[in-house]
């Protein structure tokens, strides 16, 4: 985890650099397949709020971290592989979809960028608001 006094907040990707940001965050190989994982977990966590529709990107310290609904509106999650079941922001919901396409990228394709993502994005959640929320979710 990282420190909390050390560590900076995830700011929005800047439409200018979006083009870049999943390339770095999936790899150019992977970015559409990545993008695609990400919403598709989404659609299954929330299925009941979940429809489509914008999203966000955010980095911090110009490292790609997750994608996030672009919303004010808050998510009710069911995982079914571990029973969680909660309500979260779309920024936490965001990083619950992008844990679950890396962790599951990362079992079909060996690309040291995916483990590398998901270990930022993981060691990012721990300091995160809804830390406790997005942990219960991924377990």
């Amino acid at each position: 985890m990282i420190d909390a006094a050390t560590s900076s907040p995830a700011t929005i990707v800047p439409e200018a650099r979006r083009m870049a940001f999943l390339p770095a965050l999936f790899s150019p190989h992977l970015m559409l397949i990545g993008e695609r994982a990400v919403y598709q977990f989404m659609f299954w966590l929330a299925p009941d709020d979940y429809s489509g529709g914008l999203w966000q990107f955010h980095e911090q310290q110009g490292q790609p971290l997750f994608l996030s609904p672009a919303t004010d509106k808050r998510f009710r999650i069911f995982c079914e592989t571990n029973g969680y079941v909660g309500e979260v922001s779309a920024e936490a919901a965001g990083i619950i979809a992008t844990l679950f396409a890396l962790s599951h990228l990362s079992f079909q394709h060996e690309a040291d960028q995916l483990s590398d993502a998901y270990l930022r994005l993981y060691a990012f959640a721990g300091d995160h608001a809804e830390a406790g929320e997005i942990f219960e979710a991924i377990d």
